[in-house]
């Protein structure tokens, strides 16, 4: 067959539409799969927050009507407390969990305590002195503010970039209670 009666390779393939299927799956795949990740690295990592700002208002609600005392309380039980909710989310022991609870003299002086992130480290802040984390509750009618750190790990490299706000790749959750002790008999 002579060569103007057969059309070009290139004419023969762009005219074949067998494999057009297949190209256009290739060509969408990847971006489909890292929409999904996304999206499931987002709702896990907000799940986790939800637990753990419910974990730190029952734990917050145990200190205000007395079931738990100042006295009982250390960072090691703090901890405890909160992590035994928060392991249906996180690994073993929570790694990464940071706890802050103190007694304040008013609300005011509680409405000044804040934290920021210096180097990748969470950084606890009183107007503008910086603190550092301590457990300890007030008693019967004190005022006090439970704060609640955990440092989620990003799972797909991809997201860490726009997740990230510490220097290891993590993302930092966040939750903070203040109340005032109800008149129980300490």
């Amino acid at each position: 067959m002579s060569k103007a009666g057969r059309a070009s390779f290139s004419a023969r393939f762009l005219g074949d539409r067998r494999g057009s299927t297949a190209i256009e799956f290739a060509m969408l795949a990847v971006p489909f799969a890292l929409l999904v990740f996304a999206i499931l690295e987002s709702c896990i990592s907000f799940a986790g927050q939800e637990v753990m700002a419910n974990a730190t208002d029952d734990v917050a609600r145990r200190l205000r009507t007395g079931q738990d005392k100042a006295a009982d309380m250390t960072e090691a039980t703090l901890k405890a407390m909160i992590c035994s909710r928060l392991e249906i989310m996180v690994a073993k022991d929570c790694p990464g969990l940071l706890v802050d609870l103190r007694e304040y003299p008013t609300f005011a002086d509680a409405a000044k305590a804040g934290f920021k992130i210096q180097d990748g480290d969470v950084v606890l802040t009183q107007g503008t002195n910086a603190e550092t984390f301590t457990v300890a509750p007030g008693l019967a009618a004190s005022k006090n503010m439970l704060r609640v750190f955990y440092k989620w790990p990003v799972m797909t490299n991809f997201m860490a970039k726009s997740m990230a706000n510490l220097k290891d790749g993590k993302t930092l959750h966040f939750a903070s209670v203040t109340w005032q002790n109800e008149p129980f008999d300490d």
